[in-house]
């Protein structure tokens, strides 16, 4: 197959090639730039969608991921830029995860979360045991259960698209489980929102329960702001206690899948398990923000508050990037089951969580 497909499309560089053949050597980067700026313009839209009311409480990333996934299934995939495009889904992702290390402090996690650390611990082994066991019973799709169980648990799409390398789920797997987490985090924000005012639970134990038990960052300060300044405080402490366990729970997924592929005899698979070199990055990042931001030297708020925006928006070019490999017709009758996992999962979560405050 491949020596016809050389005699098929002869080198438009070698020496006989016609003219119109001959294609300028800075094609190939005019493509990867083409797919990156077009995963940058969803994003732009997606951003810019989530301003707009009933929007706005789906957040950027789930509303990118929509476009992109609605994009896939009218046009196709941009085969033309794809160069760009699993650039943007592959090195971006890595480099928004780098970034995301300096949203913790793990400094405050130590000094002032160690109890909380141990609910936290419980909540992710919780969620990821309970998502597994439906998972089985609904006969779902274990790959994507399992992230999506990994989403819960830990920090949301963030941690979908840190461990996916690792589990090497697949992009469409790591796209729609980005998507389900945004969307279904979102409506567990805007419920508890809802319900605090009828909740026999103090501002400091309402912001404890949002922080131990919602999907992302992004939900528990949506959740936490209207408690007040000490609820969204203290929420946001439980919740960075979760995402400081994202770098250990990696390296079990790690040890996991070399056991598992050893148990099976495949050698070969054993060794292609990379290291994860950005969760380097990510712990750099988040040593950096806790012994040297306002030690050293300080950064003032608003650029900090644009390098969070700047993560944001790369974590959501990456996400565009994963959700055009979306298929809805292949993954209808597949994601139906690991959706209903994530969504009894958070509820029991949610509800086990409430009750032992």
């Amino acid at each position: 197959m491949e020596q016809q497909s050389v005699m098929t499309h002869p080198d438009p560089e070698g020496p006989n090639a016609s003219p119109d053949q001959k294609r300028p050597k800075t094609f190939p980067a005019l493509r990867s730039l083409g797919g990156i700026g077009f995963t940058f313009l969803i994003a732009l839209i997606g951003y810019f969608l989530a301003k707009v009311p009933g929007f706005d409480h789906v957040g950027q990333l789930a509303c990118a991921i929509i476009i992109a996934v609605v994009y896939r299934q009218i046009w196709g995939y941009p085969e033309k830029i794809r160069a760009g495009v699993q650039f943007s889904a592959k090195k971006l992702l890595r480099f928004a995860i780098i970034l995301f290390g300096l949203k913790l402090n793990i400094d405050v996690v130590f000094q002032r979360g160690l109890g909380l650390l141990a609910r936290d611990v419980g909540t992710i082994v919780f969620a990821i045991g309970l998502t597994m066991l439906l998972a089985k019973w609904f006969k779902a799709d274990l790959s994507l259960s399992l992230l999506l169980g990994i989403g819960t648990g830990v920090c949301g799409a963030a941690a979908i698209a840190a461990v996916s390398p690792i589990l090497k789920a697949k992009d469409e797997d790591t796209a729609i489980g980005a998507g389900m987490i945004a969307l279904v985090g979102t409506v567990f924000a805007i419920a508890y929102t809802l319900l605090r005012p009828m909740l026999p639970l103090s501002s400091v134990q309402y912001g404890i329960w949002s922080g131990v038990s919602l999907h992302e960052i992004a939900h528990v300060a949506l959740a936490g702001a209207p408690a007040g300044t000490d609820a969204l405080a203290i929420a946001l402490l439980a919740k960075l206690g979760r995402v400081f366990l994202l770098v250990p729970l990696s390296f079990i997924l790690m040890y996991w899948m070399k056991r598992k592929n050893k148990s099976q005899g495949d050698a070969g698979s054993t060794a292609q398990i990379e290291f994860p070199w950005f969760l380097i990055g990510f712990i750099i990042m988040s040593l950096f923000n806790s012994y040297v931001l306002g030690h050293s030297f300080s950064i003032p708020a608003h650029a900090m508050n644009d390098i969070s925006f700047i993560t944001t928006f790369i974590l959501t070019m990456a996400m565009i990037g994963l959700g055009l490999n979306v298929s809805l017709k292949d993954l209808r009758a597949k994601a139906a089951g690991p959706l209903l996992a994530m969504a009894v999962t958070s509820i029991v979560l949610s509800a086990l969580s409430f009750f032992t405050m």
